[in-house]
């Protein structure tokens, strides 16, 4: 195993989920990490930041 992921490499892998296109080379780089906790924080903070943005949007738009 290798260690803990750097933070370019959870942002990469994050966005890549929230997108849905990883390549395989990236996958297998992040199953081989050995911890979650920096993929987990990462990907609440992106989820609550896109809902929040949402929110934000469809709030100006109807307020428009």
């Amino acid at each position: 195993m290798s260690k803990a992921p750097g933070f370019k490499q959870v942002l990469k892998a994050v966005f890549g989920a929230i997108v849905g296109v990883q390549s395989e080379q990236q996958r297998q780089q992040d199953f081989q990490t050995t911890t979650i906790w920096p993929y987990l924080v990462a990907g609440i903070i992106a989820v609550v930041f896109f809902i929040a943005l949402l929110l934000l949007l469809v709030n100006w738009i109807v307020s428009a």
